[in-house]
């Protein structure tokens, strides 16, 4: 599949490039990010992909969070694709922020007009690994997923659909319950209907309810003064109980002085810790 080249920037002594192609899977063309550390030149690397939140592109982590200097450091090619496709003509897919283009929700989707392109999670967990594996430096047996918000649902869900695929899932504010929340309720009605046990395959706290894989290292934080903590779009404790009940280890951080992840943003020095855990895990 060929891939052409956006952009490339020297950045801690690799390097950030994003490319765009035709994908199979969603019928248009996406663009993804990738890091290639120093470590890159010379041997191949664990791969670590990175799913954003809602209304972000491909362009949200590599320019804000800064990851790339803990990346360099661990010698991590970091793999950050778009949050959803774009400009496929579908009547209303810009009409709201929290669903359509930037929204994707890491679903298959199974409704018209949806169906045909809006097929983020066989993208993450098929097409774009076989596209990396293809054409960068990385070792697919040594592969990670992490994310923020949307994308720390998409995380957890992609782990715990392929079991051993992964080895390790972590997550930043992750909306972890979404049948029961008003962001994942209208985004599951367009793409997968009105039947609600359908809905069940795309969420991590009912997946982790009927579990049989390997073992599975699960990280989330999670700021105490976050919004959308407060008003029950991420809904962290349900999914906490839904491990424990089945004794599925899980490292729930809730981080109360840090001013930026309290407000559902990023955070620099979590960005360096989680790919700290995560380069230990990769080892």
């Amino acid at each position: 599949m060929a891939l052409k080249q956006i952009s490339s920037n020297r950045c801690f002594g690799g390097l950030q490039k994003v490319f765009e192609h035709d994908s199979a899977e969603l019928k248009c063309k996406m663009r993804f990010a990738v890091y290639l550390p120093p470590q890159a030149e010379s041997g191949k690397c664990p791969a670590l992909y990175w799913l954003s939140g809602l209304t972000c592109t491909e362009q949200n982590f590599i320019s804000k969070s800064g990851f790339q200097q803990a990346a360099s450091e661990h010698g991590l090619v970091v793999i950050a694709p778009d949050t959803s496709p774009r400009g496929c003509n579908i009547k209303g897919e810009d009409d709201s922020w929290d669903f359509g283009t930037g929204a994707g929700f890491y679903v298959n989707a199974t409704e018209d007009p949806w169906k045909t392109n809006y097929r983020m999670y066989s993208y993450v967990t098929e097409e774009l690994p076989q596209l990396i594996n293809a054409n960068f430096p990385v070792d697919p047996q040594r592969m990670s997923i992490f994310g923020h918000s949307m994308g720390g649902h998409g995380a957890l869900i992609c782990a715990l659909k392929n079991p051993g695929k992964y080895k390790s899932v972590s997550a930043f504010a992750p909306i972890c319950n979404p049948v029961l929340c008003s962001w994942g309720k209208k985004a599951f009605n367009g793409y997968l209907g009105p039947d609600q046990s359908k809905w069940k395959a795309y969420d991590a706290t009912c997946l982790v309810t009927s579990y049989s894989g390997s073992q599975i290292d699960i990280l989330i934080d999670q700021g105490k003064d976050d919004e959308f903590l407060s008003n029950g779009q991420l809904l962290p404790d349900n999914f906490i109980a839904a491990c424990t009940e089945k004794k599925i280890p899980v490292v729930f951080r809730l981080q109360e002085e840090l001013t930026k992840i309290t407000n559902h943003n990023l955070e620099v020095r979590h960005i360096f810790s989680f790919i700290f855990l995560l380069a230990r895990q990769e080892e």
